[in-house]
């Protein structure tokens, strides 16, 4: 019966490829009707028949075999032919509980994989990119791996390599979704405490940066919804200082000016300098498309009028840096002001320095338009004139004291960032310890569900002269036999004696092996030579 079936399932293949040959070779019904040859595709021949085939016939052709690797299709990446071939990484995603329409998820780590990831810390430590680069050979598709390593090629200024190992990094995780998770959903959350679900942001994190730098403001953007999605309360990547500038870049200024009416209420996106200037740029931009109605386009020439007034009084130290980057000289009433001037720079707290200093070096480029520069000058002196009434909506803004302190991700944001403006103003405890590309400023709170066994490594209490001979001489152990049992007092001085007999032994083997060479003899003496 199992040999009736597999017949019967190789002729209804080669049926339907006779098929697909009698549509191509245009077999009309009269030849069918008239042809006998059971070589004629109306019998449905079965190769090895031995029948001969009339003019009109067509031969069935013999399959070929190919050697294909499957490659699955993604959403986030497209899979590459130079890529090594995909097999199970020890990596799979859980659904851990539903809370209210949203579900929490993790990745979670194989025993497997667990030991990799324990060999690549080993690789980090050993301060040398070709220890991982020899870990990735034996697994192509380690995340970590494949994040450090790009770092590395990304400072070498190979940039191909380094976007195609973050590309790699996503295929990886892709490939470890859970049947339910949804990309687009919006119900779908990651905690970022968890060390397994780093890698996730981080990945996504560094794709969109090379997205916007290859110019796809519109992808970099849906990327940085899909991170902020992940965890939209804590979000632990700071992605709300950098989504105002990809909406901007990529025109997307109805989806900038929503998002900033839904949650200003709840997350005060107006105390950020980002939003606060962003926001009334974009509405400029709506209000000069021409094909929007009058109405609604004088409605977002008053909106922006009102914000950037606000945002300059709020945040005046952004101004001269803004218009020094763009190389535009303001008039003697703005440089001479003290409102605008190097006190409002100096009297900030370091943490909205580092936002101001962020802002201004990653979204210089969009104030350098003329128009836009046109419609910032009247509302310069606006706020000057402000000032100098003691307006009340300056006294208030002058009252509050913002960002005594950045919060982790905001540093976190920074780092991932690059900009060297905001890098420059980063705390001393920050920049005095190590960051790792694959796991920069982790959380404090890590919920950890693994953690690394410790090596053993005894002590070290040898002697100068010990550690000497140990750089000379390799296989040289001073404690070589350490007694563990009996007198103290007794293996001690064994020790002793043996340790002394070894130095012994050591320095004849030394000496023995010294050979003197006589010094190159010089056939002209009295010559001058060089001196170093």
């Amino acid at each position: 019966e199992a040999a009736e079936s597999l017949a019967g399932i190789k002729t209804g293949r080669e049926a339907v490829e006779v098929e697909m040959l009698e549509a191509l070779a245009g077999l009309d019904g009269a030849h069918k009707a008239k042809c006998e040859h059971r070589c004629c595709v109306s019998w449905r021949q079965t190769p090895g028949s031995g029948a001969e085939n009339c003019d009109l016939c067509v031969p069935l052709p013999r399959p070929r075999q190919r050697q294909r690797q499957y490659v699955r299709s993604m959403w986030l990446t497209a899979p590459k032919n130079t890529w090594p071939r995909y097999s199970k990484t020890g990596i799979t995603m859980q659904l851990l509980d539903t809370r209210r329409g949203v579900q929490h998820f993790t990745f979670e780590h194989h025993r497997e994989y667990q030991q990799v990831q324990f060999k690549f810390l080993d690789a980090v430590e050993s301060m040398d990119p070709n220890n991982i680069v020899l870990l990735l050979q034996m697994n192509p598709y380690h995340v970590d791996s494949l994040l450090q390593l790009s770092d590395v090629c990304r400072m070498q200024e190979d940039q191909e390599m380094a976007r195609d190992l973050i590309e790699r990094a996503l295929y990886s995780l892709e490939c470890a979704f859970h049947p339910v998770f949804s990309l687009t959903s919006g119900t779908c959350r990651l905690d970022y405490r968890r060390p397994e679900n780093r890698a996730f942001f981080l990945a996504l994190f560094k794709h969109l940066m090379f997205l916007e730098k290859r110019g796809c403001p519109r992808t970099a953007l849906e990327f940085c919804k899909l991170i902020l999605s992940l965890d939209p309360e804590n979000d632990p990547l700071c992605v709300l200082l950098l989504i105002d500038f990809l909406s901007l870049r990529a025109r997307e200024y109805t989806f900038l000016t929503r998002l900033f009416q839904e949650w200003e209420s709840h997350r005060n996106l107006s105390q950020l300098p980002n939003f606060a200037f962003s926001v009334p740029l974009a509405y400029f931009f709506l209000s000069q498309q021409e094909e929007r109605p009058e109405l609604e386009r004088s409605q977002a020439r008053e909106r922006a009028a009102r914000l950037i007034q606000l945002a300059l009084i709020m945040f005046p130290s952004v101004l001269m840096p803004l218009l020094d980057h763009c190389s535009v000289q303001p008039d003697a009433r703005v440089t001479s002001h003290p409102f605008f001037g190097l006190n409002a720079q100096i009297s900030q707290s370091p943490a909205l320095n580092q936002l101001t200093s962020l802002y201004v070096g990653r979204t210089h480029t969009l104030w350098k338009d003329p128009a836009v520069m046109a419609w910032l000058e009247p509302h310069v002196h606006e706020v000057l004139r402000m000032v100098d009434a003691q307006d009340a909506l300056v006294q208030e803004a002058e009252r509050k004291i913002r960002y005594q302190s950045a919060p982790r991700n905001i540093y976190r944001h920074i780092i991932l960032s690059e900009m060297k403006e905001a890098t420059a103003a980063l705390p001393l405890e920050v920049t005095s310890q190590p960051v790792m590309g694959f796991d920069p400023l982790p959380p404090l709170d890590s919920i950890v569900s693994y953690t690394r066994p410790e090596r053993t490594s005894h002590p070290s209490n040898e002697s100068t002269l010990s550690l000497f001979f140990r750089s000379l001489l390799p296989n040289f152990n001073l404690q070589g036999d350490i007694r563990h049992d009996g007198d103290e007092e007794a293996g001690a001085a064994q020790d002793l004696n043996q340790g002394v007999n070894r130095l012994m032994a050591a320095m004849r083997d030394m000496l023995a092996n010294i050979q003197f060479q006589e010094p190159p003899r010089d056939d002209n003496p009295e010559g001058d030579g060089d001196w170093d």
